[in-house]
Order: structure tokens, then sequence, then C-alpha cells
């Protein structure tokens, strides 16, 4: 508990005040006079509404009760807001719980509501009442269990909805860049089309000789039927553009920097084209390959926008995956999938951060048999946190093997890795190493339950500078 602002008058009490006060608190009501000793030091707090009563982060000074007035406790985010937590009015303790498990520093941030009196006894004097007054203690321990349950299930809750905004966001990043592409090119084709019409209007009024009609229909058939071309490098791509430019100015073409690189990315070259050259004279020929050109656009315009679809079914097949995957009775999982749907969904944040995802999966890895469920949610979390260690530009490892009847999956990080004094805390509730309001403290907790509860699996990580990776080992028939 920190410290009281200036409006708050603080006190010692002394044993007979202590006497008749104690006996408004319903946990300590019953606490005979001659414990009253074990308390220790007692303060009286006076303060006004208004008062900052604890400061976020502050130390933990002890136990306080609650004579009159109220104290509203909240949680205050990295964006400001606030998470309103508790309310303790008259005859409320509180403090129990950071005690019990050991904080030293508050999480919560608590303001006078209503003028305020209430007692406050040291870590050292609460500890000793719990050492020597059964019936208090188990009171106490009642309220902190109650609280912490509410707490948890309250953070819960909001890691859940982070979870969800997480996979919003993903998919609002992912299917944005394929619904653009599909959008540009869809822009692109009306264009195409439209010359195509143009120049095949153009051909309708002149009519083309047998020898034109024949080198068109090649053309196009050969456009129609065309395998897409390796890929170039940019400096062979550039070199190629370079010399059918030349060419094809060489020999009359106006255009001749507009239709080269349409006619390169489609894998043609100067002998591709030398039956249009033969037989299309003068100034016809900038006709027939501008009807080229078109046809060629068109046709990878349509290309890609078959591809922003098909990624587009690629995501939605990748959240029902996702979000599907926890299936009731008994049921199998291929750990491989599961994975690369938390890939794809998460790949924005990959991409935010230039990482690279190296993936090392075994061949022939066996499905888990399982009644479990939450998988995904595992794979979520330590990515997450795989995303956020890893220095930008630096890579991403996930490995699968098989190992004495167990599916094993590690997920590396090229970070600054965890300090030996709090890798005994990493897997405990609501503890993190992020800005306040960035992390809950729960993501490792969930992944260590749903991995040791609904899987009779185990969970582990190793770490230096420059290596973390986390393993999970899941037996390939978890069913009890």
């Amino acid at each position: 508990m920190a410290g009281t602002t200036a409006e708050a008058q603080t006190r010692s009490v002394t044993q007979q005040e202590l006497s008749q006060l104690i006996r408004r608190i319903p946990v300590l009501s019953k606490l005979k006079d001659e414990d009253l000793g074990c308390l220790g030091p007692v303060e009286l707090i006076e303060a006004p509404a208004g008062t900052m009563l604890i400061e976020q982060g502050a130390g933990i000074r002890g136990f306080g009760m609650i004579l009159e007035g109220e104290v509203r406790a909240t949680r205050v985010e990295i964006n400001g807001s606030e998470t309103p937590l508790a309310v303790y009015q008259d005859g409320d303790t509180f403090g129990e719980a950071p005690l019990l498990l050991g904080y030293k520093k508050t999480g919560v941030r608590c303001v006078v509501t209503r003028p305020l009196r209430m007692l406050l006894v040291s870590e050292e004097g609460f500890w000793r009442l719990m050492a020597t007054c059964p019936n208090v203690r188990q009171g106490v321990l009642a309220t902190a269990a109650q609280r912490i349950h509410s707490f948890q299930a309250t953070t819960l809750h909001r890691e859940k909805l982070i979870s969800l905004g997480t996979l919003a966001a993903g998919l609002m990043h992912e299917l944005n860049n394929p619904g653009s592409a599909a959008k540009r090119s869809a822009a692109q084709l009306r264009e195409n089309l439209t010359k195509l019409q143009e120049l095949s209007m153009r051909f309708c009024k002149s009519p083309l000789t047998p020898e034109q009609a024949t080198c068109l229909l090649e053309l196009q058939q050969e456009v129609l039927a065309l395998e897409k071309p390796k890929p170039l490098s940019s400096m062979e791509e550039a070199d190629a553009e370079e010399e059918l430019g030349t060419w094809l100015e060489s020999i009359g073409v106006n255009n001749a920097w507009k239709l080269a690189p349409t006619l390169v990315a489609a894998g043609w070259r100067r002998n591709d084209v030398v039956c249009a050259q033969e037989a299309f004279p003068g100034e016809t020929l900038q006709v027939a390959l501008s009807w080229l050109e078109a046809l060629i656009s068109a046709m990878q315009q349509l290309t890609t926008i078959e591809e922003s679809i098909s990624r587009v079914t690629d995501l939605v097949i990748a959240v029902k995956k996702y979000a599907y995957e926890d299936k009731s009775g008994e049921h199998l999982i291929d750990v491989h999938e599961s994975i690369q749907s938390t890939l794809t969904i998460l790949g924005h944040k990959f991409r935010h951060k230039q990482l690279v995802v190296e993936k090392e999966f075994a061949a022939d890895l066996p499905k888990v048999k399982t009644r479990g469920t939450g998988l995904s949610q595992v794979w979520t979390n330590l990515l997450d946190n795989a995303t956020d260690a890893a220095p930008e530009g630096s890579k991403v490892r996930i490995r699968t093997w098989a190992e004495d009847g167990k599916v094993c999956v590690g997920i590396a990080d090229e970070g600054g890795g965890i300090a030996p004094e709090i890798r005994e805390q990493v897997f405990q509730p609501f503890y993190t190493t992020k800005p306040p309001g960035v992390g809950t403290g729960l993501g490792l907790d969930i992944a260590k339950r749903i991995v040791t509860a609904q899987y009779n699996g185990t969970i582990g990580f190793s770490s230096e500078p420059g290596r973390t990776e986390f393993v999970v080992k899941l037996p390939v028939e978890s069913c009890t």
C-alpha cells in the first residue's frame, strides 16, 4: 500500500481506541482484546474524498480496514484509461491479496470517493495476525480467495478480448492486402478491356490479311496458354526490358518503353514477336503490339484477382481452423495445421517488425488424439511473446519433432533472454515484465494450464542472450 497524499491525516492508535474500533470490522470482530497486541503498531488514516490513497506501482505498506467511507480501486491501462476493479466500503478490508501473493508493488490505484477513516496494519502485523488468530485467518483467506478469483475472472475476460482484438487486427491487415490488390487489378482490367475493344474495332475497319489474322491468332493462343515464367532477378529483368525496348524502338514502335515491361514480365522476348513484325508493316505494327500488350496485361490482372481471392479464401480457412479446432469429445489435431493457422492470422505482426519465420517441421509428425481444447491459444500466446521479444529484422524459429510418444514444438526468438532471477516467475499468473497496460501476465499462465490440464503435456523453456525457446510436449494420445 502506497503512502497517502498531503490531504490525508495519519496518527497512531492507542490500545484502548483499537479495542473499540476493531469491532467495526466484521472479519476482526471476534479478535480478543489480549490478542490485539499481535497487530503491532496500528495507524488511523483520515482522508477527504478525492485523495489518492494508493498509486499504481508503489510499494505495499500493509493491510487496510475501512471504518467508514469508500475507496474505489482501478487499474490504469497504457492508453490512460482506467479499468474498474472494486469498491471498498464500511467494514471492508483490503490489501490482503497482494500480501498473500507476495507482491512488493501494487497493481491498482485507489482513490477515496467518500470521506474516509481507516486502520492500517503493517505487513509484519498482518502476518502475526494470520499466525496467531485462526478465526481471523479463516475470514481473511476467504475474502482474499474471493477477490483473487474475481480479479482473475476480470483479467481473463480482458485477456480473451485482447486475443479477439489480436485476431481482428490480424484479419484486417491480412484481408486488406488481397482486397486492395484485387481492387487495383479490377480497375486495370477495365482499362485493358476497353483498350482491347477499341483496338479490335480498328482491326474491323481495316480488314486483316490472312497472314495477319494467323499471326494474331497464334499470339492470342500463346497468351491464353501462357505458363507463368520463371522469376527473374531485378538485374536480369531490367536488362531484358532494355534489350526489348531498344529493339522495339529501332523498328518504329512509339511506346516501346511502356510495352517492354509487360511483354518481359510475361516471358516474351524479341523472337516471340517476330511474326508480328513481318505481318504488320509500318504503323499497323504499333496497333498489333498494343493489342498484344493489352491482352497480356488483362490476363495478368485476372491472375492477380484470382490469387487475391485465393488468399482471402486461405484466410477464411485459417480462421475457421483457428476458431473451430476445439471440438467436443475425442478428436485428432494436426499440430502443423494448428500452428500454420495461427501464423497466418499473426502474419502482420511478423511483417511489422520485419521478422523472418523459419519453420523446421518434422515429416510424418503424428496427430494428437485428445479431448483437449484451446491449443491455438497456446501458439498465439507463445508467438505473440516471441514477436515482442525478438529484435527488429531477426528470426523466429518454429520446430517440431516426435519424442517418446510425444509431439514436441519449439518456438524460439533472438531476443535478450529471460533474466535468471525471474525465470521461476514467468509462469505465475499476473506476473509480467511488460509495461502496465501492455501485458496482463496471464499469457504464459493460460498456455501452461491448457497444455497441462487439457493435454496432459508439459511446457518449459531455455534461455540465454540471443536465444529463448519455449518447448511444448504433447502426448500423442492424451485421452484419459
